[in-house]
Protein backbone atom coordinates (compact mmCIF):
# COMPACT_ATOMS: atom_id res chain seq x y z
CA UNK A 1 0.00 0.00 0.00
CA UNK A 2 0.90 3.44 -0.74
CA UNK A 3 2.55 5.46 2.16
CA UNK A 4 3.07 9.37 3.11
CA UNK A 5 4.96 10.86 5.57
CA UNK A 6 3.23 13.15 7.30
CA UNK A 7 5.08 15.78 10.43
CA UNK A 8 2.83 15.55 13.47
CA UNK A 9 3.54 19.09 14.53
CA UNK A 10 2.55 21.23 11.22
CA UNK A 11 -0.44 18.90 11.17
CA UNK A 12 -1.44 20.10 14.58
CA UNK A 13 -0.74 23.70 13.27
CA UNK A 14 -2.74 22.83 10.00
CA UNK A 15 -5.79 20.88 12.04
CA UNK A 16 -5.96 23.73 14.91
CA UNK A 17 -5.62 21.32 17.30
CA UNK A 18 -1.99 21.87 19.37
CA UNK A 19 -3.29 20.22 22.41
CA UNK A 20 -3.56 17.11 20.59
CA UNK A 21 -1.14 14.51 21.43
CA UNK A 22 0.63 11.74 19.02
CA UNK A 23 -1.28 9.23 20.69
CA UNK A 24 -4.48 11.36 20.21
CA UNK A 25 -3.33 12.35 16.38
CA UNK A 26 -2.37 8.30 15.46
CA UNK A 27 -6.20 7.33 16.73
CA UNK A 28 -7.74 10.09 14.83
CA UNK A 29 -5.68 9.16 11.69
CA UNK A 30 -6.99 5.27 12.21
CA UNK A 31 -10.44 6.38 12.58
CA UNK A 32 -9.76 7.99 8.47
CA UNK A 33 -8.42 4.83 7.45
CA UNK A 34 -4.93 5.72 7.46
CA UNK A 35 -2.87 3.52 9.65
CA UNK A 36 0.65 4.49 11.32
CA UNK A 37 3.84 2.65 10.34
CA UNK A 38 6.32 4.11 12.25
CA UNK A 39 8.40 7.25 12.28
CA UNK A 40 11.01 8.22 9.65
CA UNK A 41 14.42 9.36 11.03
CA UNK A 42 13.10 12.93 10.99
CA UNK A 43 10.32 12.03 13.35
CA UNK A 44 7.42 12.06 10.66
CA UNK A 45 4.39 9.87 11.03
CA UNK A 46 4.38 7.28 7.85
CA UNK A 47 1.25 6.24 7.00
CA UNK A 48 -0.17 3.94 4.99
CA UNK A 49 -3.70 5.29 3.19
CA UNK A 50 -5.98 3.76 1.11
CA UNK A 51 -4.85 4.62 -2.77
CA UNK A 52 -8.44 5.86 -3.45
CA UNK A 53 -7.93 9.03 -1.76
CA UNK A 54 -5.11 10.82 -3.35
CA UNK A 55 -6.52 13.90 -1.80
CA UNK A 56 -4.61 12.47 1.14
CA UNK A 57 -1.44 12.62 -0.44
CA UNK A 58 -0.07 15.72 1.57
CA UNK A 59 -0.09 17.33 5.06
CA UNK A 60 -3.00 19.60 3.68
CA UNK A 61 -5.20 16.56 2.68
CA UNK A 62 -4.83 14.94 5.80
CA UNK A 63 -5.23 17.79 7.92
CA UNK A 64 -8.68 18.81 5.56
CA UNK A 65 -9.76 15.74 6.96
CA UNK A 66 -8.90 16.17 10.17
CA UNK A 67 -10.60 19.26 10.79
CA UNK A 68 -13.79 17.24 9.05
CA UNK A 69 -13.52 14.99 11.31
CA UNK A 70 -13.03 17.13 14.69
CA UNK A 71 -16.72 19.30 13.52
CA UNK A 72 -14.17 22.66 12.34
CA UNK A 73 -14.79 22.44 9.26
CA UNK A 74 -18.58 21.78 7.19
CA UNK A 75 -20.01 21.17 3.82
CA UNK A 76 -18.54 21.39 0.57
CA UNK A 77 -15.63 24.05 -0.04
CA UNK A 78 -14.32 25.16 -3.09
CA UNK A 79 -11.61 27.86 -3.45
CA UNK A 80 -12.45 30.44 -4.97
CA UNK A 81 -10.35 31.64 -8.14
CA UNK A 82 -9.68 35.00 -9.71
CA UNK A 83 -10.45 35.20 -13.62
CA UNK A 84 -7.71 33.96 -15.82
CA UNK A 85 -4.37 36.29 -16.93
CA UNK A 86 -2.41 33.52 -18.69
CA UNK A 87 -2.87 31.30 -21.68
CA UNK A 88 -1.72 28.14 -22.73
CA UNK A 89 -1.84 27.39 -26.80
CA UNK A 90 -1.81 24.09 -27.67
CA UNK A 91 0.24 24.17 -31.33
CA UNK A 92 -0.73 21.35 -33.88
CA UNK A 93 2.92 20.09 -33.74
CA UNK A 94 2.33 18.40 -29.70
CA UNK A 95 2.75 15.18 -29.94
CA UNK A 96 -0.49 13.03 -30.47
CA UNK A 97 0.57 10.18 -28.00
CA UNK A 98 0.39 13.22 -25.12
CA UNK A 99 -2.38 15.65 -26.41
CA UNK A 100 -3.98 17.24 -23.29
CA UNK A 101 -2.45 20.30 -21.27
CA UNK A 102 -3.99 21.82 -17.84
CA UNK A 103 -2.71 25.14 -15.95
CA UNK A 104 -3.04 26.95 -13.23
CA UNK A 105 -1.46 30.43 -11.45
CA UNK A 106 -0.88 30.40 -7.82
CA UNK A 107 -0.43 33.61 -6.22
CA UNK A 108 0.81 34.64 -2.84
CA UNK A 109 1.93 30.88 -1.27
CA UNK A 110 3.78 30.84 1.71
CA UNK A 111 6.43 28.32 0.92
CA UNK A 112 8.55 27.59 4.04
CA UNK A 113 10.85 24.51 4.42
CA UNK A 114 8.32 22.29 5.23
CA UNK A 115 5.37 23.35 2.56
CA UNK A 116 7.86 23.18 -0.11
CA UNK A 117 8.55 19.78 1.00
CA UNK A 118 5.02 18.59 1.16
CA UNK A 119 4.46 20.03 -2.33
CA UNK A 120 7.01 17.77 -3.51
CA UNK A 121 5.86 14.83 -2.11
CA UNK A 122 2.07 14.94 -3.46
CA UNK A 123 3.72 15.78 -6.92
CA UNK A 124 5.75 12.72 -6.58
CA UNK A 125 3.20 10.86 -5.30
CA UNK A 126 0.70 11.75 -7.59
CA UNK A 127 2.72 10.77 -10.44
CA UNK A 128 3.27 7.68 -9.07
CA UNK A 129 -0.51 6.79 -7.86
CA UNK A 130 -3.09 8.77 -10.95
CA UNK A 131 -0.19 9.59 -12.71
CA UNK A 132 0.82 6.08 -13.19
CA UNK A 133 4.48 6.85 -13.04
CA UNK A 134 4.28 9.88 -15.25
CA UNK A 135 2.81 7.83 -18.27
CA UNK A 136 -1.02 9.58 -17.65
CA UNK A 137 -0.05 12.25 -16.30
CA UNK A 138 2.61 14.49 -14.70
CA UNK A 139 3.49 17.88 -13.41
CA UNK A 140 5.74 20.69 -13.80
CA UNK A 141 5.40 23.28 -11.17
CA UNK A 142 7.63 26.77 -11.78
CA UNK A 143 8.50 30.22 -10.38
CA UNK A 144 5.90 32.56 -12.02
CA UNK A 145 8.66 35.39 -11.80
CA UNK A 146 10.65 33.64 -14.37
CA UNK A 147 8.39 33.46 -17.00
CA UNK A 148 7.96 36.17 -19.34
CA UNK A 149 4.62 35.22 -21.41
CA UNK A 150 4.40 36.61 -25.03
CA UNK A 151 1.77 38.88 -25.93
CA UNK A 152 -1.27 37.33 -26.99
CA UNK A 153 -4.33 38.77 -29.02
CA UNK A 154 -6.67 39.59 -25.85
CA UNK A 155 -3.43 40.90 -24.13
CA UNK A 156 -3.18 38.20 -21.73
CA UNK A 157 0.71 36.68 -21.29
CA UNK A 158 0.90 33.47 -23.07
CA UNK A 159 2.72 30.10 -23.39
CA UNK A 160 2.92 27.19 -25.66
CA UNK A 161 2.96 23.53 -25.48
CA UNK A 162 4.76 22.22 -29.14
CA UNK A 163 6.06 19.37 -29.87
CA UNK A 164 10.07 19.84 -30.78
CA UNK A 165 12.75 17.52 -32.64
CA UNK A 166 14.31 15.74 -30.11
CA UNK A 167 18.06 17.90 -31.13
CA UNK A 168 16.10 20.75 -31.86
CA UNK A 169 16.48 23.41 -29.04
CA UNK A 170 18.77 23.56 -25.55
CA UNK A 171 17.27 24.66 -22.28
CA UNK A 172 19.01 23.96 -18.93
CA UNK A 173 17.21 21.58 -17.19
CA UNK A 174 17.10 21.31 -13.09
CA UNK A 175 19.83 19.49 -11.19
CA UNK A 176 22.11 20.64 -14.38
CA UNK A 177 24.63 23.67 -15.49
CA UNK A 178 24.87 23.14 -19.03
CA UNK A 179 22.10 23.04 -21.46
CA UNK A 180 21.17 19.93 -23.26
CA UNK A 181 18.60 18.81 -26.29
CA UNK A 182 15.73 16.90 -25.12
CA UNK A 183 17.43 13.88 -26.93
CA UNK A 184 20.82 14.91 -24.86
CA UNK A 185 18.64 15.34 -21.77
CA UNK A 186 17.43 11.59 -21.86
CA UNK A 187 21.30 10.26 -22.76
CA UNK A 188 22.85 12.43 -20.21
CA UNK A 189 21.02 13.40 -17.32
CA UNK A 190 19.87 11.09 -14.77
CA UNK A 191 15.85 11.93 -14.53
CA UNK A 192 15.87 11.75 -18.33
CA UNK A 193 17.80 8.28 -18.23
CA UNK A 194 14.90 7.48 -15.40
CA UNK A 195 11.84 8.17 -17.61
CA UNK A 196 13.40 8.18 -21.19
CA UNK A 197 11.10 5.60 -22.00
CA UNK A 198 7.88 7.60 -21.78
CA UNK A 199 8.91 9.97 -24.71
CA UNK A 200 11.94 8.40 -26.83
CA UNK A 201 9.75 6.30 -29.45
CA UNK A 202 7.89 9.84 -30.15
CA UNK A 203 8.60 11.55 -33.57
CA UNK A 204 8.40 15.42 -31.63
CA UNK A 205 8.98 15.61 -28.00
CA UNK A 206 6.71 17.58 -26.11
CA UNK A 207 7.95 21.19 -24.92
CA UNK A 208 6.76 24.28 -23.00
CA UNK A 209 7.57 27.78 -24.20
CA UNK A 210 7.94 30.86 -23.03
CA UNK A 211 9.03 34.04 -24.48
CA UNK A 212 12.61 33.51 -23.51
CA UNK A 213 12.62 29.78 -24.58
CA UNK A 214 11.57 26.30 -23.22
CA UNK A 215 11.26 26.08 -19.45
CA UNK A 216 9.73 22.49 -18.93
CA UNK A 217 10.32 19.67 -20.74
CA UNK A 218 7.26 17.08 -20.10
CA UNK A 219 6.44 14.61 -18.74
CA UNK A 220 10.48 14.22 -18.33
CA UNK A 221 12.43 17.30 -16.09
CA UNK A 222 11.37 21.33 -15.70
CA UNK A 223 14.07 23.96 -16.30
CA UNK A 224 16.13 25.17 -14.11
CA UNK A 225 15.13 28.65 -14.51
CA UNK A 226 11.78 28.18 -13.03
CA UNK A 227 13.26 26.12 -9.80
CA UNK A 228 10.79 27.04 -7.29
CA UNK A 229 12.05 27.60 -3.62
CA UNK A 230 10.77 29.03 -0.37
CA UNK A 231 11.53 32.57 -1.91
CA UNK A 232 8.76 31.66 -3.96
CA UNK A 233 5.67 33.27 -3.86
CA UNK A 234 3.99 32.64 -7.46
CA UNK A 235 3.65 29.73 -9.05
CA UNK A 236 2.72 28.14 -12.57
CA UNK A 237 1.59 24.88 -12.48
CA UNK A 238 1.34 23.02 -15.86
CA UNK A 239 0.11 19.25 -16.06
CA UNK A 240 0.16 17.49 -19.42
CA UNK A 241 -1.21 13.68 -20.08
CA UNK A 242 -2.99 11.25 -22.23
CA UNK A 243 -6.51 11.85 -20.53
CA UNK A 244 -7.78 15.64 -20.18
CA UNK A 245 -9.98 14.33 -17.45
CA UNK A 246 -7.14 12.99 -15.07
CA UNK A 247 -4.56 15.62 -15.42
CA UNK A 248 -7.58 18.05 -14.53
CA UNK A 249 -8.42 15.94 -11.36
CA UNK A 250 -4.47 15.72 -10.21
CA UNK A 251 -4.30 19.43 -11.03
CA UNK A 252 -7.93 20.16 -8.41
CA UNK A 253 -5.79 18.27 -5.91
CA UNK A 254 -2.56 20.51 -5.72
CA UNK A 255 -4.66 23.64 -6.15
CA UNK A 256 -6.51 22.35 -3.10
CA UNK A 257 -3.48 21.35 -1.21
CA UNK A 258 -1.73 25.25 -1.88
CA UNK A 259 -5.22 26.87 -1.32
CA UNK A 260 -4.89 25.29 2.48
CA UNK A 261 -1.50 27.35 2.73
CA UNK A 262 -3.39 30.60 2.04
CA UNK A 263 -2.65 31.21 -1.73
CA UNK A 264 -4.69 32.24 -3.83
CA UNK A 265 -5.99 30.10 -7.59
CA UNK A 266 -6.18 32.16 -10.62
CA UNK A 267 -7.13 30.37 -14.04
CA UNK A 268 -5.56 29.46 -17.10
CA UNK A 269 -6.95 29.34 -20.51
CA UNK A 270 -6.14 26.49 -22.17
CA UNK A 271 -6.65 27.10 -26.15
CA UNK A 272 -6.82 23.94 -28.06
CA UNK A 273 -6.66 24.00 -32.49
CA UNK A 274 -10.24 23.02 -31.66
CA UNK A 275 -12.26 24.50 -28.43
CA UNK A 276 -10.86 26.96 -25.41
CA UNK A 277 -11.13 25.58 -21.97
CA UNK A 278 -10.62 27.19 -18.53
CA UNK A 279 -8.76 25.84 -15.75
CA UNK A 280 -9.21 24.49 -13.19
CA UNK A 281 -12.63 22.85 -13.18
CA UNK A 282 -13.81 23.18 -9.62
CA UNK A 283 -17.28 21.90 -10.69
CA UNK A 284 -18.92 19.68 -8.18
CA UNK A 285 -20.74 16.02 -9.40
CA UNK A 286 -23.77 14.62 -7.08
CA UNK A 287 -24.77 11.47 -6.22
CA UNK A 288 -28.33 10.30 -5.47
CA UNK A 289 -28.16 7.81 -2.64
CA UNK A 290 -31.58 6.30 -0.64
CA UNK A 291 -32.19 6.74 3.14
CA UNK A 292 -33.20 3.12 3.01
CA UNK A 293 -29.84 1.86 1.61
CA UNK A 294 -27.51 4.22 4.14
CA UNK A 295 -29.73 2.50 6.93
CA UNK A 296 -29.16 -1.28 4.99
CA UNK A 297 -25.47 -1.15 4.26
CA UNK A 298 -24.81 0.69 7.64
CA UNK A 299 -27.08 -1.34 9.72
CA UNK A 300 -28.52 1.78 11.47
CA UNK A 301 -31.48 3.87 12.33
CA UNK A 302 -30.77 7.09 11.34
CA UNK A 303 -33.33 10.34 11.35
CA UNK A 304 -32.52 12.80 8.03
CA UNK A 305 -31.29 15.41 10.34
CA UNK A 306 -28.55 13.15 11.15
CA UNK A 307 -27.49 11.97 7.39
CA UNK A 308 -27.43 16.27 5.81
CA UNK A 309 -25.08 16.26 9.69
CA UNK A 310 -22.71 13.00 8.94
CA UNK A 311 -22.57 14.39 5.07
CA UNK A 312 -21.19 17.57 6.23
CA UNK A 313 -18.57 16.53 8.70
CA UNK A 314 -17.15 13.99 5.52
CA UNK A 315 -16.53 17.14 3.06
CA UNK A 316 -19.95 16.55 1.58
CA UNK A 317 -23.47 18.02 1.46
CA UNK A 318 -26.62 16.44 1.15
CA UNK A 319 -30.08 17.54 0.21
CA UNK A 320 -33.37 15.55 0.80
CA UNK A 321 -35.33 14.61 -1.65
CA UNK A 322 -38.70 12.76 -0.99
CA UNK A 323 -39.04 11.16 -4.79
CA UNK A 324 -38.42 7.25 -4.79
CA UNK A 325 -34.98 6.10 -5.19
CA UNK A 326 -35.01 2.25 -6.64
CA UNK A 327 -30.99 2.02 -6.93
CA UNK A 328 -30.19 -1.56 -6.34
CA UNK A 329 -31.58 -4.32 -4.51
CA UNK A 330 -30.87 -2.68 -1.30
CA UNK A 331 -32.65 0.61 -2.06
CA UNK A 332 -36.11 -0.86 -0.64
CA UNK A 333 -34.87 -2.19 2.48
CA UNK A 334 -34.51 -0.84 5.63
CA UNK A 335 -32.35 -1.30 8.59
CA UNK A 336 -35.55 -1.82 10.90
CA UNK A 337 -36.36 -5.27 9.26
CA UNK A 338 -33.10 -6.14 9.94
CA UNK A 339 -33.73 -6.27 13.55
CA UNK A 340 -37.13 -8.73 13.06
CA UNK A 341 -39.41 -6.45 15.04
CA UNK A 342 -42.21 -6.54 12.40
CA UNK A 343 -42.93 -5.14 9.12
CA UNK A 344 -44.09 -1.39 10.24
CA UNK A 345 -44.12 1.53 7.07
CA UNK A 346 -40.76 3.23 6.96
CA UNK A 347 -41.11 6.60 6.93
CA UNK A 348 -38.26 7.65 5.17
CA UNK A 349 -38.61 4.78 2.37
CA UNK A 350 -39.11 7.37 -0.31
CA UNK A 351 -36.70 9.56 1.04
CA UNK A 352 -33.76 9.50 -0.52
CA UNK A 353 -30.13 12.88 -0.91
CA UNK A 354 -28.49 14.67 -3.55
CA UNK A 355 -25.24 14.22 -2.07
CA UNK A 356 -22.74 17.10 -3.56
CA UNK A 357 -19.38 15.76 -4.15
CA UNK A 358 -15.98 18.09 -3.97
CA UNK A 359 -13.95 18.78 -7.12
CA UNK A 360 -11.01 17.22 -5.01
CA UNK A 361 -12.93 13.42 -4.53
CA UNK A 362 -11.86 11.95 -7.35
CA UNK A 363 -12.90 8.26 -5.36
CA UNK A 364 -15.83 8.89 -5.52
CA UNK A 365 -18.12 6.83 -8.29
CA UNK A 366 -20.61 5.48 -6.74
CA UNK A 367 -23.35 5.74 -4.06
CA UNK A 368 -21.39 3.21 -2.09
CA UNK A 369 -18.68 5.32 -1.84
CA UNK A 370 -20.57 8.03 -0.36
CA UNK A 371 -21.90 5.87 2.05
CA UNK A 372 -18.74 4.69 3.13
CA UNK A 373 -17.89 8.75 4.35
CA UNK A 374 -20.60 8.46 6.35
CA UNK A 375 -19.94 5.42 7.85
CA UNK A 376 -16.50 6.96 8.99
CA UNK A 377 -18.17 10.02 10.42
CA UNK A 378 -20.57 8.00 12.18
CA UNK A 379 -17.83 5.83 13.43
CA UNK A 380 -17.18 2.72 12.47
CA UNK A 381 -16.14 1.47 15.98
CA UNK A 382 -19.34 2.77 17.09
CA UNK A 383 -21.47 0.68 15.13
CA UNK A 384 -22.88 -2.82 17.32
CA UNK A 385 -22.77 -6.12 15.59
CA UNK A 386 -25.56 -8.45 15.26
CA UNK A 387 -27.22 -11.51 14.13
CA UNK A 388 -28.46 -11.00 10.28
CA UNK A 389 -32.53 -11.81 10.55
CA UNK A 390 -31.55 -14.89 8.09
CA UNK A 391 -33.32 -18.39 9.41
CA UNK A 392 -29.90 -20.34 8.57
CA UNK A 393 -26.83 -21.33 10.00
CA UNK A 394 -23.42 -21.05 8.39
CA UNK A 395 -21.33 -23.26 6.40
CA UNK A 396 -18.32 -23.98 4.61
CA UNK A 397 -19.45 -23.35 0.98
CA UNK A 398 -18.91 -26.42 -1.27
CA UNK A 399 -16.47 -25.23 -3.64
CA UNK A 400 -14.66 -23.94 -0.62
CA UNK A 401 -14.28 -27.86 0.23
CA UNK A 402 -13.13 -29.02 -2.89
CA UNK A 403 -10.24 -25.87 -2.83
CA UNK A 404 -9.14 -26.60 0.59
CA UNK A 405 -9.14 -30.25 -0.07
CA UNK A 406 -7.16 -29.52 -3.57
CA UNK A 407 -4.81 -27.32 -1.96
CA UNK A 408 -3.99 -29.63 1.09
CA UNK A 409 -3.19 -32.49 -1.66
CA UNK A 410 -0.65 -29.92 -3.67
CA UNK A 411 1.03 -29.26 0.09
CA UNK A 412 1.39 -32.77 0.07
CA UNK A 413 3.24 -33.28 -3.31
CA UNK A 414 5.53 -30.64 -2.60
CA UNK A 415 4.13 -27.66 -3.83
CA UNK A 416 4.57 -24.18 -1.63
CA UNK A 417 0.93 -22.55 -1.40
CA UNK A 418 0.87 -19.18 -2.90
CA UNK A 419 -2.01 -16.05 -3.40
CA UNK A 420 -1.50 -13.72 -5.46
CA UNK A 421 -3.22 -11.03 -6.75
CA UNK A 422 -5.91 -11.35 -9.21
CA UNK A 423 -5.28 -8.17 -10.90
CA UNK A 424 -2.48 -7.96 -13.78
CA UNK A 425 -0.82 -5.97 -16.34
CA UNK A 426 -1.01 -6.63 -20.29
CA UNK A 427 2.55 -7.49 -20.60
CA UNK A 428 2.96 -9.81 -17.85
CA UNK A 429 -0.20 -11.74 -18.72
CA UNK A 430 0.51 -12.13 -22.56
CA UNK A 431 3.31 -10.53 -23.97
CA UNK A 432 6.14 -11.61 -21.62
CA UNK A 433 4.38 -15.13 -22.14
CA UNK A 434 4.74 -14.75 -25.92
CA UNK A 435 0.67 -15.33 -25.89
CA UNK A 436 -1.57 -12.91 -27.69
CA UNK A 437 -5.08 -12.43 -26.67
CA UNK A 438 -6.26 -13.94 -29.79
CA UNK A 439 -4.24 -16.86 -30.04
CA UNK A 440 -6.40 -20.25 -30.14
CA UNK A 441 -4.41 -21.11 -26.59
CA UNK A 442 -4.91 -21.67 -23.09
CA UNK A 443 -5.30 -18.71 -21.38
CA UNK A 444 -5.53 -16.51 -24.65
CA UNK A 445 -9.01 -14.48 -24.60
CA UNK A 446 -10.41 -11.86 -24.32
CA UNK A 447 -8.93 -9.73 -21.11
CA UNK A 448 -11.63 -7.45 -18.78
CA UNK A 449 -9.92 -4.58 -18.42
CA UNK A 450 -9.86 -1.40 -15.66
CA UNK A 451 -10.85 1.77 -17.59
CA UNK A 452 -9.17 4.14 -15.33
CA UNK A 453 -6.34 2.18 -13.56
CA UNK A 454 -4.15 3.93 -11.06
CA UNK A 455 -1.15 1.45 -11.53
CA UNK A 456 0.36 0.53 -15.01
CA UNK A 457 1.10 -2.52 -13.03
CA UNK A 458 -2.75 -3.69 -12.42
CA UNK A 459 -4.33 -2.53 -15.71
CA UNK A 460 -6.70 -6.47 -16.09
CA UNK A 461 -8.05 -9.81 -14.64
CA UNK A 462 -5.69 -12.11 -15.44
CA UNK A 463 -7.26 -14.43 -17.41
CA UNK A 464 -4.47 -17.54 -16.78
CA UNK A 465 -2.82 -18.29 -13.23
CA UNK A 466 0.63 -19.41 -14.42
CA UNK A 467 1.77 -15.70 -15.45
CA UNK A 468 1.62 -15.11 -11.59
CA UNK A 469 3.53 -18.08 -10.66
CA UNK A 470 6.10 -16.94 -12.59
CA UNK A 471 6.65 -13.43 -11.27
CA UNK A 472 7.05 -14.94 -8.15
CA UNK A 473 10.05 -16.92 -9.38
CA UNK A 474 11.40 -13.98 -10.81
CA UNK A 475 11.30 -12.42 -7.80
CA UNK A 476 12.68 -15.67 -5.81
CA UNK A 477 15.91 -15.51 -8.20
CA UNK A 478 17.72 -15.22 -4.89
CA UNK A 479 16.34 -17.55 -3.46
CA UNK A 480 17.88 -21.36 -3.36
CA UNK A 481 15.91 -24.36 -5.71
CA UNK A 482 14.03 -26.14 -6.09
CA UNK A 483 11.05 -23.61 -5.89
CA UNK A 484 8.04 -25.62 -6.29
CA UNK A 485 4.79 -23.35 -6.56
CA UNK A 486 0.99 -23.73 -6.46
CA UNK A 487 -1.43 -21.31 -6.67
CA UNK A 488 -5.45 -21.84 -6.82
CA UNK A 489 -6.94 -18.55 -7.82
CA UNK A 490 -9.61 -16.47 -9.72
CA UNK A 491 -9.05 -15.64 -13.46
CA UNK A 492 -11.67 -14.32 -15.63
CA UNK A 493 -12.37 -13.50 -19.32
CA UNK A 494 -14.49 -11.11 -21.51
CA UNK A 495 -17.69 -13.37 -22.71
CA UNK A 496 -20.92 -12.43 -23.76
CA UNK A 497 -22.81 -15.64 -22.80
CA UNK A 498 -22.99 -14.60 -19.05
CA UNK A 499 -24.94 -11.74 -18.11
CA UNK A 500 -21.67 -9.48 -16.31
CA UNK A 501 -20.05 -10.20 -19.51
CA UNK A 502 -17.31 -11.96 -17.68
CA UNK A 503 -16.06 -15.68 -17.33
CA UNK A 504 -14.97 -16.26 -14.06
CA UNK A 505 -13.28 -19.43 -12.59
CA UNK A 506 -11.25 -20.96 -10.08
CA UNK A 507 -7.97 -22.75 -11.51
CA UNK A 508 -5.24 -24.63 -10.32
CA UNK A 509 -1.58 -23.45 -11.08
CA UNK A 510 1.69 -25.33 -10.29
CA UNK A 511 5.36 -24.87 -11.51
CA UNK A 512 8.14 -26.48 -10.38
CA UNK A 513 11.61 -24.54 -10.64
CA UNK A 514 15.08 -26.61 -10.34
CA UNK A 515 18.29 -27.52 -12.59
CA UNK A 516 16.58 -30.84 -13.59
CA UNK A 517 12.75 -30.08 -13.83
CA UNK A 518 11.17 -31.35 -17.15
CA UNK A 519 7.92 -32.51 -18.29
CA UNK A 520 8.03 -36.02 -16.47
CA UNK A 521 7.87 -34.22 -13.08
CA UNK A 522 5.03 -32.37 -14.02
CA UNK A 523 2.92 -34.84 -15.09
CA UNK A 524 3.47 -37.06 -11.96
CA UNK A 525 2.47 -34.67 -9.80
CA UNK A 526 -0.27 -33.80 -11.90
CA UNK A 527 -1.57 -37.60 -12.14
CA UNK A 528 -0.96 -38.33 -8.14
CA UNK A 529 -3.49 -35.32 -7.94
CA UNK A 530 -5.76 -35.97 -10.32
CA UNK A 531 -6.30 -39.56 -8.99
CA UNK A 532 -6.53 -38.95 -5.57
CA UNK A 533 -10.12 -37.27 -6.66
CA UNK A 534 -10.78 -40.17 -8.53
CA UNK A 535 -10.63 -38.67 -11.87
CA UNK A 536 -9.11 -40.20 -15.04
CA UNK A 537 -6.10 -37.97 -16.55
CA UNK A 538 -5.04 -37.86 -20.35
CA UNK A 539 -2.33 -35.68 -21.98
CA UNK A 540 -2.71 -35.54 -25.64
CA UNK A 541 -0.04 -33.24 -27.47
CA UNK A 542 -0.66 -29.94 -28.16
CA UNK A 543 0.97 -26.59 -29.12
CA UNK A 544 1.33 -23.35 -26.99
CA UNK A 545 3.60 -20.54 -27.14
CA UNK A 546 4.31 -20.52 -24.18
CA UNK A 547 5.63 -24.00 -23.78
CA UNK A 548 8.43 -25.92 -25.84
CA UNK A 549 7.08 -27.96 -28.90
CA UNK A 550 7.37 -31.39 -28.51
CA UNK A 551 7.05 -30.94 -24.46
CA UNK A 552 3.49 -29.57 -23.86
CA UNK A 553 0.27 -31.48 -23.53
CA UNK A 554 -3.17 -30.93 -23.35
CA UNK A 555 -4.89 -31.71 -19.77
CA UNK A 556 -8.02 -33.75 -20.43
CA UNK A 557 -9.62 -34.74 -17.01
CA UNK A 558 -12.48 -37.29 -17.81
CA UNK A 559 -12.64 -36.80 -21.11
CA UNK A 560 -12.78 -32.89 -21.20
CA UNK A 561 -9.96 -30.69 -21.78
CA UNK A 562 -9.34 -28.29 -18.82
CA UNK A 563 -5.73 -27.09 -19.22
CA UNK A 564 -2.08 -27.53 -20.26
CA UNK A 565 1.01 -28.69 -18.52
CA UNK A 566 4.49 -28.70 -20.45
CA UNK A 567 7.92 -27.14 -19.91
CA UNK A 568 8.34 -23.10 -19.89
CA UNK A 569 9.72 -21.89 -23.53
CA UNK A 570 13.72 -20.90 -23.19
CA UNK A 571 12.22 -17.45 -24.08
CA UNK A 572 9.92 -16.86 -21.43
CA UNK A 573 12.44 -17.96 -19.02
CA UNK A 574 14.64 -15.56 -20.47
CA UNK A 575 11.97 -12.70 -20.25
CA UNK A 576 12.22 -13.45 -16.59
CA UNK A 577 15.26 -13.52 -15.58
CA UNK A 578 15.19 -17.38 -14.82
CA UNK A 579 18.28 -19.25 -15.40
CA UNK A 580 16.91 -22.73 -14.04
CA UNK A 581 13.96 -24.56 -16.51
CA UNK A 582 10.78 -24.70 -15.21
CA UNK A 583 7.88 -27.20 -15.74
CA UNK A 584 4.31 -27.07 -15.13
CA UNK A 585 0.89 -27.43 -15.36
CA UNK A 586 -2.47 -25.63 -14.95
CA UNK A 587 -6.24 -26.65 -15.18
CA UNK A 588 -9.95 -25.58 -14.19
CA UNK A 589 -10.52 -26.85 -10.69
CA UNK A 590 -14.17 -27.91 -11.55
CA UNK A 591 -13.09 -30.67 -12.96
CA UNK A 592 -11.92 -32.43 -9.63
CA UNK A 593 -15.49 -31.72 -8.46
CA UNK A 594 -17.36 -35.14 -7.81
Amino acid sequence: MPTVEIDPDELRELTGHEEKGDDDLKSDLFGLGLEYEGRTDEGEFELEFAPDRLDRLSVEGVARSLRYQYGDSRGVYVPTTNAHDWTIVVDDSVPDERPYVTGAVIRDVDLNEAALESLIQLQEKLHATMGRKRAKGAIGIHDLTMLKGSAATEGNPTIEYVGVEPDEDRFVPLDSDKELTPAEVLEEHQTGKTYADLVSEYERYPAIYDDLGQFSFPPVINGRRTEVSTDSRDLFVEMTGTDQWTIDRMLNIVCYALSARGATVEEVAVEYPDQRVVRPDFSTKTKTVPHARIESILGIDLEPEQVVDLAERSGLEAERSDRLETDGPAAGSTAGSADGEGDESDEHESLTYEVTIPPYRVDVLHPLDVIDDLGRAYGFNDLEPRYPDVGTIGGRHERSRLENAVRTRLVGLGFQDLLNFHMISEAENFERMTLGPDDDAYGAGEPATIKGPYSEDYTMLRTWITPSLLMVLENNTHRRYPQDLAEIGFAARVDDAENTGVGEGRYVGAVLARYDAAYEDAKARLQALVRSFGGDLETPPTEHPSYIPGRTAAVVIDGEEVGVIGEVHPKVLVEHDLEVPVAGFEFDLEALAE
